[in-house]
C-alpha cells in the first residue's frame, strides 16, 4: 500500500480555494487536509506543492480520437498522452470513426481497444442513426456515457435527418442524448449562395456565414422542443452563438434536464481570427463573431453554460488546406484546454472556482460519473498540479497529439501543468508522459 502526500498546495474544490494537502493511498484520495495538518499515517512519498494549484483532473465530455480507422490523424495512445500533458484525466469519445460506433459489436471493440492503449480514463458514445433505434435500449448504461446524435452533418457524416427517427431516438434513448445541432437545409442553401458568388471554394471567412447562426438556432431549438415533448435528457454540444443561450435556464445543474456545453475553440477565438489563422480554426459549428464569443464567456459565470469541453478533433495540416468548403473542419485543443481557460481566469472572465466547476465537477455530475471530478476522500485520485505563475510558449516540440500541430502554437500562456495523476499514478511530470500507464473505464451511477 503506497501513500503519497501532496502538501502545501492551494486546493481549488467545490467552490473553495484554500491551503492544504491531499493524501493518495493507492488509487484513491484518502485524506484532504487543511492548512498544516499532517496525515494520520506516514507517507512513503512527499510532493512539495508550495505555490501550486491542486485541482481535480479535468473531465472532457467531447473528443474525437479518430480510433479506429482514422489513425493517420490520431489514436487513443497519442491523444491520451496529450490529455495527460494537459491535466485531462478522463474523456468521452465520439462515434464518427471507422467503423462508426453504431453497433454493439463496434462499441465493445472500442472499449477492448481502449483498455490496451489509454493512459487516462475513458468512455464512448454510441452513435444514433436513422436505422439503429432498436439498439438504444440494449446499451450498458453503467459504461456508455451517452448517445451522440448528429442533427447536422459534420466529419464522418452521421446525420439523422428524418423526423420520425428523431422522435424515436428522443422517446427511446433512456440515457443522455448529446447533440450536434446545425440545420442542414439552411447550410445547403447558404453553400449554394456563396458558391454562386465566390466559386467552388469560398474564402475561409465565409465559413461562419455558411454554417450560420440561423442554422445553429433552428436545429438547437428543435432539439429542445423534442426533449421537452418526450422528457429526454438532452445535452447540446458546442454552443457557438449568443442567441442559443436563450434556450437554456440559469438554474442549478441538478434541477435541469436540458444542458449546454461550450468548447474552448468558441471561447478563445472569433471570426476576426480567420484572417491570421485561416482554416486552422475551422470547426463545426463555426467560430462566429466577437459578440457571440463574449456572450459565451459571460455565460461561464452563470448556469446557462454547464460544462466546458474541447471537441478535440485532430486532422493533418495537409487536410486543413483550402477555404470554407474544401478544408476539413476540426482542430486539436485537448492538451492546452486547461491552460487556455486559466488565461480567461487571468483576464478576469471567470474565477478558478468556476473553471473547476465547469471542467471537473459539472461533467461528473451531469454524466453521473462514479467517484470522480471532486477532491474528496474515497474518490479516485485524479488530480492535477498547476503552476499559476509560469509563463511559457507553445512550440511544436511539446505537442503530444499525433497530428503534430495546434492552433495554440506561438501563444504564450501564464500557467503550466506540472503533474497529472490518474487513479493515483503520476502519468505526467514536467514534460514527461508515462505512456505505460493504463486508465480505467468510467462508471456511471444511473
Amino acid at each position: 500500500m503506497k501513500r503519497t502526500w501532496i502538501r502545501h498546495a492551494t486546493i481549488v474544490n467545490e467552490g473553495r480555494k484554500f491551503q492544504g494537502s491531499v493524501v493518495i493511498e493507492n488509487d484513491l484520495i484518502s485524506e484532504v487536509l487543511e492548512r498544516n495538518v499532517s496525515p494520520s499515517l506516514p507517507c512513503e512519498e512527499i510532493i512539495e506543492a508550495d505555490g501550486l494549484l491542486l485541482l481535480p483532473g479535468v473531465i472532457d465530455d467531447h473528443v474525437h480520437f479518430r480510433d479506429p480507422g482514422l489513425t493517420h490523424k490520431a489514436d487513443m495512445a497519442t491523444e491520451t498522452a496529450a490529455a495527460a500533458a494537459g491535466g485531462v484525466t478522463s474523456f468521452m469519445d465520439m462515434p464518427n470513426c471507422n467503423p462508426q460506433t453504431t453497433s454493439l459489436e463496434a462499441l465493445d471493440a472500442k472499449f477492448a481497444d481502449a483498455a490496451t492503449k489509454c493512459i487516462v480514463n475513458y468512455s464512448f458514445y454510441f452513435g444514433a442513426t436513422n436505422n439503429n433505434v432498436d439498439l438504444l435500449q440494449k446499451l450498458d448504461k453503467t459504461h456508455v456515457c451517452g448517445i451522440k446524435l448528429f442533427m447536422g452533418a459534420s466529419t464522418g457524416n452521421m446525420l439523422v435527418d428524418r423526423m420520425e427517427s428523431l422522435r424515436k431516438i428522443f422517446s427511446n434513448a433512456g440515457i443522455l442524448i448529446a447533440t450536434h445541432c446545425e440545420d442542414q437545409n439552411i447550410i445547403r442553401k447558404n453553400t449554394d449562395k456563396y458558391k454562386e458568388k465566390y466559386g467552388e471554394d469560398p474564402d475561409i471567412t465565409c465559413h461562419p456565414l455558411i454554417r450560420s447562426e440561423e442554422a445553429c438556432w433552428e436545429s438547437s431549438s428543435l432539439a429542445v422542443k423534442l426533449a421537452k415533448e418526450t422528457g429526454a435528457r438532452l445535452h447540446i454540444l458546442h454552443i457557438s452563438t449568443a442567441r442559443e443561450l436563450e434556450l437554456f435556464e440559469d438554474k442549478p445543474l441538478t434541477e435541469k434536464k436540458i444542458t449546454a456545453e461550450a468548447c474552448v475553440s468558441h471561447l478563445m477565438f472569433c471570426n476576426e481570427d480567420y484572417k491570421t489563422m485561416g482554416a486552422r480554426i475551422k470547426c463545426n459549428p463555426s467560430i462566429k463573431t466577437r459578440s457571440d464569443r463574449d456572450a459565451l464567456r459571460h455565460a461561464l459565470n452563470t448556469n446557462l453554460i454547464d460544462v466546458i469541453g474541447t471537441d478535440h478533433a485532430p486532422h493533418l495540416l495537409s487536410e486543413k488546406t483550402g477555404g470554407a468548403l474544401k478544408a476539413v473542419s476540426g482542430m486539436p485543443t485537448l492538451q492546452f484546454s486547461l491552460v487556455s481557460m486559466l488565461e480567461l481566469v487571468r483576464e478576469g472572465i471567470f474565477s478558478t472556482e468556476q473553471l473547476v466547476q465547469k471542467m471537473c465537477h459539472a461533467p461528473a455530475q451531469l454524466y453521473q460519473i462514479s467517484k470522480r471530478g471532486f477532491i474528496r476522500p474515497g474518490y479516485k485520485a485524479d488530480l492535477v498540479l498547476v503552476n499559476p505563475d509560469k509563463e511559457w510558449e507553445v512550440t511544436t516540440d511539446c505537442i503530444e497529439s499525433k497530428c503534430g500541430w495546434s492552433p495554440m502554437e506561438g501563444k504564450r500562456f501564464h500557467s503550466k501543468v506540472e503533474k497529472t495523476f490518474v487513479n493515483g499514478a503520476l502519468v505526467y511530470d514536467n514534460g514527461t508522459v508515462n505512456k505505460n500507464h493504463r486508465g480505467e473505464p468510467l462508471i456511471f451511477e444511473r
